[in-house]
């Protein structure tokens, strides 16, 4: 008898297909999440669970899984899950590390291009009619954005990600500042980086990208202070987590004008519900949680969870083991 994985969205079929010769899958049907009871009742008999960043993996979670053996999460973060009380009931928690690295910091590279250069404002000054009420076909002054050559690129977290940004900065011709917990001495020769303090970061970038996972010692480390710490024309780019920022203190900062702009991939509440007040501005875009968006990372991602999976069921430790000091409490396996 196959042991029985929930899973808790469709995932593509690179990686259900082999997760399928060794277990038996049942997939939450829905394209939204499926709700708190329904997770409840389905860890019950569950021997393993595939889940997202949006699924909460709480003590209560936790507590309803009787025969739950392995959570093998499809991402890179897992901050959803109460990992202290997995390693405690002797659960495995496993995720899907380096593969999104470049499909995000293109996605980075695309929100900063958009922000700086004015992209959104300008297709909905075409399709609104605008652009035709207007009687120009160009104007010296019209929808003036900001050149990248020469400015000065800030990134808040120096990991894979981070480290990926920077190297398309050279493209740019852009002098690249970083601020992360542990230096990087390796990373900072080969791309041409400087190491600085989070202070002088926000003072000197014209371009904030940020790429730190949550923490307690990451939520909300951009506040009002530190939107007021930078430049008038500077620009903040989030595709790391939404509560790494102080949505009220950005808002504010945007409307006044503090600084020049925002491109924002992540919030504190997802999906962004339509009365958000940072909606109301122009001078920032959003974009709905797409950093690994791309055909070729999903499946990666889908196979990767295959590979943490079936390890497991082979009596391995799987290759992407979050919290390995589960290893002490109980080995690998479901025998």
């Amino acid at each position: 008898m196959k042991p029985f994985v929930y899973i808790t969205r469709n995932i593509p079929e690179s990686g259900l297909n082999k997760i399928k010769k060794y277990f038996d899958v049942e997939i939450w049907p829905e394209y939204y999440p499926p709700p708190k009871e329904v997770l409840l009742e389905k860890v019950r008999d569950a021997d393993a669970l595939v889940s997202l960043l949006t699924d909460p993996i709480d003590k209560d979670v936790l507590g309803n899984a009787r025969k739950l053996r392995i959570i093998a999460q499809y991402a890179v973060g897992f901050d959803n899950i109460d990992i202290e009380e997995a390693t405690k009931r002797g659960i495995y928690v496993t995720n899907t590390p380096g593969v999104l690295t470049e499909a995000v910091a293109d996605l980075t590279w695309a929100l900063i291009l958009s922000v700086t250069r004015r992209i959104v404002e300008a297709d909905h000054y075409v399709r609104s009619g605008k652009w035709e009420e207007s009687k120009t076909g160009w104007h010296p002054m019209m929808l003036l954005g900001t050149e990248l050559r020469g400015k000065t690129l800030g990134i808040i977290g120096f990991g894979r990600i981070g480290q990926a940004v920077a190297r398309r900065a050279k493209c740019f011709g852009m002098k690249v500042i970083y601020y992360s917990r542990t230096r990087k001495p390796g990373a900072e020769t080969e791309i041409g980086a400087k190491y600085v303090d989070l202070e002088t970061l926000l003072k000197e970038s014209d371009i904030i990208s940020i790429h730190v996972p949550l923490t307690k010692e990451t939520e909300l480390m951009i506040g009002e202070k530190e939107l007021k710490m930078m430049k008038p024309g500077a620009y903040l780019i989030n595709t790391a987590r939404g509560r790494v920022i102080d949505e009220k203190a950005l808002y504010k900062a945007l409307k006044e004008k503090w600084i020049a702009g925002a491109a924002l991939d992540v919030f504190w509440q997802e999906p962004l519900p339509k009365n958000n007040p940072l909606l109301e501005l122009d001078n920032i875009v959003v974009a709905p949680h797409i950093g690994s968006a791309t055909i070729e990372t999903r499946s990666k991602m889908a196979e990767i969870v295959a590979e943490n999976l079936i390890a497991f069921y082979g009596g391995k430790v799987p290759p992407n083991l979050v919290n390995k000091d589960v290893i002490k409490i109980k080995k690998p396996g479901f025998s």
